[in-house]
C-alpha cells in the first residue's frame, strides 16, 4: 500500500513538473506573475512556471506591421481627403507592454488613426501631397512619444495612399496641364530667341564678306532645283543688278 502511494506521488510530481515547463522562443519574452504580482522576466529557453501559484504571458518582440485603415480627414485649407498608412513598431519593454496598457497592439492602431487625422488637419493639401515624408515623420514622432510609457518603439510610419474628391482631381489635372503648356511656351520662346540670335550673327557675317550673299543665294537655288516639281520665283537682289550695270559700263569703256 505504501509503495502504491509513493508511486502515485512520483507520477504526480513528474506530471506537475512536465506541465510546469514552459518554452520561451528567441523572439519572445515572458512576463511572470506570482499570485497576481509581477516577479520578473522570462528569457528564451525552458522555464518553470508553477501551476496555480504562477502565471505568465508571452510577448513577441519582433517588428510588427500595423495597417492603419482609411481615415476621413480635412486639411488645413478645408479639403476632404481619405488617407491610410502602415506603421511599424516593436515591443522594447515587455513588462510595460503587459502591465501598463491593455492590448497594446490595438492601442497602437487606434492612436495611429487619431494622430494621422490630427496631423493631416494641420497641413494644406499641397503640403500633404508634396511633403509626405515629413508628415509621416511627424506622425511617427507623436505616436512614438505617446507609446513610450507602454514600452513600445515606433520604427516608422509611411503614408500609403491619399484619396482626393473627384472635383479636386479634375482641378489638379487642369493645373498640371496648364503648367506643362506654360513650360512648352517658355521652351519654344527660348528656342526662338536662340534662333534669332544665330540668324543675326549669320547675317552680320554675310554682310561683311563680299560676294557671300550671292553665293548663299546660289546655294539656296541649287538646293531647290534638286526637286523638279518645285517652281522657283527668283528675286534678284539689287546688288546683283548693280553688278551687271558695272560690267556693262566697263564693257562700253573698253569699246571706246
Amino acid at each position: 500500500m505504501f509503495d502504491i502511494i509513493i508511486f502515485w506521488i512520483i507520477i504526480t510530481a513528474l506530471f506537475v513538473l512536465i506541465i510546469s515547463i514552459k518554452q520561451i522562443n528567441e523572439y519572445e519574452r515572458g512576463v511572470k506573475f506570482q499570485l497576481g504580482k509581477y516577479i520578473g522576466m522570462m528569457d528564451p529557453g525552458w522555464r518553470i512556471v508553477i501551476p496555480v501559484f504562477q502565471t505568465y504571458q508571452k510577448v513577441d518582440i519582433r517588428v510588427k506591421a500595423v495597417d492603419v485603415p482609411d481615415q476621413d480627414a480635412i486639411t488645413k485649407d478645408n479639403v476632404s481627403v481619405n488617407v491610410n498608412a502602415v506603421l511599424y513598431y516593436k515591443v522594447a519593454n515587455a513588462e510595460s507592454a503587459i502591465i501598463k496598457v491593455e492590448y497594446f497592439d490595438y492601442a497602437v492602431s487606434q492612436l495611429a488613426q487619431t494622430t494621422m487625422r490630427d496631423v493631416v488637419g494641420e497641413v494644406t493639401l499641397d503640403e500633404l501631397l508634396s511633403k509626405r515624408d515629413t508628415i509621416s515623420d511627424r506622425i511617427q514622432e507623436i505616436v512614438d512619444r505617446a507609446t513610450d510609457p507602454w514600452g513600445i518603439k515606433i520604427e516608422s510610419v509611411d503614408l500609403k495612399h491619399i484619396e482626393l474628391p473627384e472635383d479636386m482631381k479634375r482641378v489638379i489635372a487642369k493645373q498640371a496641364e496648364a503648367e506643362r503648356e506654360k513650360r512648352a511656351v517658355i521652351i519654344k520662346a527660348e528656342g526662338e530667341v536662340i534662333a534669332a540670335d544665330n540668324m543675326s550673327k549669320a547675317a552680320g557675317i554675310l554682310a561683311r564678306s563680299n560676294g557671300a550673299l550671292h553665293l548663299r543665294t546660289l546655294q539656296s537655288i541649287n538646293d531647290l532645283s534638286s526637286d523638279q516639281s518645285n517652281t522657283v520665283i527668283f528675286a534678284i537682289p539689287l546688288e546683283v543688278l548693280r553688278a551687271f550695270e558695272g560690267i556693262k559700263e566697263m564693257a562700253s569703256k573698253n569699246k571706246e
